[in-house]
Formats: C-alpha cells, structure tokens, sequence
C-alpha cells in the first residue's frame, strides 16, 4: 500500500451540492465534510460533524471526488486541520487537478495548507461564544484569492466586524464577507447596515439553504 492508502482521515459526509457560501457560490461543488471539531459556536448548523466518522484514506476520497465529475472540491467540517491527514488530501487533489476550497474556524494555523488552496476562513465574533479564538498569525498567510467570513447574530457583533476591518485592513490582504446567522439576523437588515457604512465586504447570504432548508447533506 502506497501513502495515500495508508493515510486515513475520519469523514462525516460526502456529498455533492450547490456550494452555498464565499465567492464561488452557486457553483456545483463536492463536498468532503471531515469529524471532530475544537470549537461549540452558538450557531452551529454542522453539530452532527462533532462525533467520529467514517475512516477513509485519501485514495478513496480522491476517487469519490473523481467520481464526482466536478472541478471544484470544498474540504470542510468540523475543523479539518485538526487531522494531520488533510495536508496530504489537499495536495493530492490540487496535484489531479481539482480546484481546492478549505474552511476552517481561524483557531489553527494555515501556515500549512498548500499554496494553490482556497482558503476560507472563519473569524469568529464575540456572538459565535468563540470571539477571542482566531490565531491572529493566520492574517501571514491570507492572500487575495482567499477569504476571511465573519458569521454575525446581531448589530454589536456587525459593529465589531467593521472594527476588525478597520484596524487590521483587511480589505487589502483578502475578500472579507460578513454572512447573517440563518434566523437569527435578518439579511434585509444586514444589507441596509452594508449600504450606510459601505465595508469592502460581501454580505453572503446561505444559498444552500435559501433552496433547500436547514437540511444535512446540502
């Protein structure tokens, strides 16, 4: 058995969908969803990821996204660099040619992560009950191609983002969007808060479940 055989990550689900979030919204995409995760946000829609999965080898997940027939391939969770494994997952599917997204929740570094890679990154406000956990050496390694999210439940944490914004020029180093917690934020709401202060920023709203719900697997 060769490395990709033996290398083994704990996967939650597979799937194919529409790609709901960030700036390649409303493109077909498949899906890895990895187990385990370091954080408990509030709003948490993947909770069901939180447990152990089913271990498969990056040969195998390489084959289902082959499988697929779709270029664009998100590795997600969870938190996928919690497994050492995903390091290898994601050079072997930028090596055959896919193209890579990861989100992950800003807690971990993404020194790592390979350099053709899209990284999108969560940076959590103080709503998420996590807003102290992004690894500020993170900002190092973002460039223009990727994304810092910030996922809001209300206007104090808006106005917390636009003071992150501000003093970290965020604007400059990568594509910020600002996504309203589904139910709890009005994106109506949102937009008209974007149109008076006007942030470098994309309000995202959830595509995936504008057209199918609250649902696993979408």
């Amino acid at each position: 058995m060769n490395k990709l055989d033996n290398t083994l990550l704990s996967v939650c689900e597979l799937f194919s969908s529409i790609q709901g979030e960030g700036v390649f919204s409303g493109y077909p995409c498949f899906f890895i969803r990895l187990s385990g995760c370091n954080l408990r946000c509030s709003y948490c829609d993947t909770s069901y990821a939180y447990g152990k999965g089913k271990p498969m080898s990056v040969a195998e997940l390489v084959a289902a996204w082959r499988k697929s027939r779709i270029p664009l391939v998100l590795v997600t969770g969870g938190e996928p660099l919690m497994q050492e494994g995903v390091y290898e997952l994601m050079k072997e599917l930028v090596r055959c040619g896919a193209e890579c997204l990861l989100e992950t929740n800003g807690a971990l570094s993404i020194s790592r992560v390979p350099g053709q890679v899209v990284k999108i990154v969560d940076w959590k406000t103080p709503g998420s009950g996590f807003g102290s956990s992004f690894r500020m050496e993170n900002l190092r390694f973002i460039s223009k191609k990727d994304q810092i999210k910030f996922v809001i439940i209300s206007k104090k944490d808006y106005e917390w983002v636009l003071n992150k914004m501000r003093s970290h020029f965020l604007e400059y180093c990568c594509q910020v969007i600002i996504s309203p917690a589904f139910g709890m934020v009005d994106p109506e709401e949102l937009a008209s808060w974007m149109m008076q202060d006007l942030p470098e920023a994309r309000l995202q709203i959830q595509l995936h479940k504008v057209l199918w719900g609250d649902r696993k697997g979408t």
